[in-house]
This record gives C-alpha cells, structure tokens and sequence, in this order.
C-alpha cells in the first residue's frame, strides 16, 4: 500500500463523506482499526498455518475476490504491458515480500513492536524520496525522520535486552519494511495508470503467484491446522486487510490529501500495541509508551503541512484519482 508525503487539494464539493453517505471521520477510524488489528490478527492466524502458505492464501483469495468484482462491473482490463508489469513488480514489493518477511518475524515477534516498526513507513519514505526521486527533505522532515528512527529503536533495543523479543525476528520485520518503503517509491516512479480495483487485482495475484513456489518449497499443507479461528482470520486479511483498507486508503488520499492521510499513520503504534494485547494478550511496558512519543512526533512532522510548491506537485495525485474513479466507477 503506497504512502505518499505530500499534500493535494482536498475536493470541496465531498469534504465530508464518500458517494455511500458514510461520514469521513469513519472513514478515517475504519482504516487505523483494520490496518492496526491486521499485526494482531495475522499473529493469531500464525498459530494454525504456516507464513508463506498462509500469505499465498491471502493474497489469492483477496485477488480472485476483486478480479470476480471487476467483471461483474464490467472493468477495462487493457492495461498496456508497461502497467501491468509495473503493478506487478509493485504487489510483489508491497505485498509478497514485505508481509512476507513481516510474517515470518512474527513467530518470534510480537504484533506490536511489528506495527511500531512498520509506522516508521512515511518517515522512511521521505528519506528514500529525498535520495532517490529528489524531494527535498526539509529541516522539519529531517528531525521528524531522528525522532521516527530513535523512537522505534528505542523500544526495539529494550525489548531485546529484556529478552522480549528475537533479534533475528527484529531484522525480518525491518527488511519488511524496508521492501514497502521501496514499493512506495516504486509506486512514485512508475506510476501505473489503472483503475482502483483493477490494480489491487493485479497487485495481490502477482504477489500470490510470486509467494507459492516459495510457500510450496519450503512449508508443508501438513502443518495447517483448518480451524474456524484460521478461517475467519483468512477472510478479515483478505477482504478487509488486502481490498477493503487499500480502497478507503487511496479514497482517503483522494478527499483529504496525501499528507493528511499519511499522518493517520501516527495512529498505528498506540493502537497496534492495543490490539496485541485485546487479542493476544500482549503485555505493553511503559518503555513502549515512551518509545511511542517520539515515533508518532516524527510521522507528524514528516507528514505535516508542505510548501505550496509540493502542495501544486502533490495535486497530480489528486487527478490520479479521479482518472481511477473513472476506470472502476465512482468510489474516490
């Protein structure tokens, strides 16, 4: 899922709701409750499958789901091959290798230091932007970026130190979120022209068509345990997880700006430690709580108010919308 760090226009005509009526506001509360409840429920799935094949499950059930949907709404599917491999070589960074790094750490890993990690996304962006697409990175980014990074490897070194958690656990969730920063910046440069629904579609079948050979090779459908607890947890990830918290994602970047919506990120830490404990039973320790601070500080300033310049720049995101509203019908 790409997250941006600039700033669009809101459209002023749809301040407040989508075309089904339903306030912004739960909008917003939809998207940090599934994204951050998705730690805490893929760790709960974890215990009856194994990563890989679960993940492969994911993501092609998610893909079929949304392909059937398309169809039936009679979507364009004539992408032009620079767009289709582009979506592809993105579902594959953004999906297949960050969870799939993301889930293996998660056996030795709590959900909610894997949230707070993954959170540290927009503030890691800005920086890769910085160097790699040119943005400027700011004195406000920059601090933002020393207060993310400190924030999460405070919390980090102590729940290591006090044997909380696995070191080698710890570096596949960072190469996990290392691989969605670049899909982001992938996402930046490529730039593929699709409709919404068409490119989550794409997205999640390259990612599950990549993830199987790997699942397949190194995992046993033995090891499946086929419990009610599995099986509802495989549809919240896919349905709601992989299409739904996309859809209100790009919906959010469409209405509010890509800056305001990033900035909802600095919501994932607090509630990612608050769902591994409802679900998990996880214990969160006052370290957590101090590390906390300074990571959602960081993704504030990172995310916050632009120049006027980036803000024009940004506004091609905006068009980008409405040119996906009309390939899959009027969602953004």
């Amino acid at each position: 899922m790409p997250v941006l760090t600039k700033s669009s226009p809101p459209k002023s005509n749809r301040p407040n709701s989508n075309p089904l009526g339903v306030p912004l506001l739960v909008l917003v509360a939809l998207f940090c409750v599934i994204w951050s409840s998705a730690f805490a429920v893929s760790k709960l799935a974890l215990s009856d499958a194994p990563p890989l094949l679960l993940l492969t499950a994911r993501f092609l059930v998610a893909g079929l789901a949304v392909l059937a949907v398309t169809l039936w709404r009679g979507a364009d599917w004539q992408l032009r091959p620079r767009d289709l491999a582009s979506l592809a070589v993105i579902g594959i960074a953004n999906n297949a290798v960050y969870l799939g790094l993301n889930y293996v750490g998660m056996r030795t890993v709590s959900s909610g230091v894997t949230a707070l990690i993954a959170s540290a996304n927009p503030v890691l962006t800005s920086l890769l932007a910085a160097l790699v697409l040119g943005e400027v990175l700011s004195w406000r980014k920059a601090i933002g970026l020393a207060l993310g990074v400190g924030g999460v490897a405070y919390v980090v070194d102590s729940r290591i130190a006090g044997g909380a958690e696995s070191l080698v656990g710890i570096l596949f969730v960072t190469g996990g979120l290392v691989s969605l920063v670049a899909g982001t910046i992938l996402f930046k440069r490529l730039a593929p022209r699709s409709g919404l629904l068409v490119g989550n579609a794409v997205q999640n079948l390259a990612a599950g068509a990549a993830l199987a050979p790997f699942a397949f090779a190194s995992e046993s459908l033995g090891d499946i345990v086929p419990t009610w607890r599995l099986a509802g947890a495989l549809l919240y990830l896919a349905l709601l997880g992989s299409v739904c918290a996309y859809l209100i994602w790009l919906h959010l970047i469409t209405v509010a700006g890509a800056a305001a919506a990033s900035s909802f990120h600095f919501m994932m830490p607090p509630l990612g430690l608050a769902f591994g404990w409802l679900v998990l039973g996880e214990h969160a320790t006052p370290t957590d709580f101090i590390g906390i601070v300074p990571v959602a500080l960081g993704i504030y300033l990172v995310t916050g108010r632009q120049s006027r310049a980036s803000a024009s720049a940004q506004h091609g995101w905006r068009r980008c919308g409405d040119r996906f509203s009309r390939a899959d019908g009027d969602f953004a």
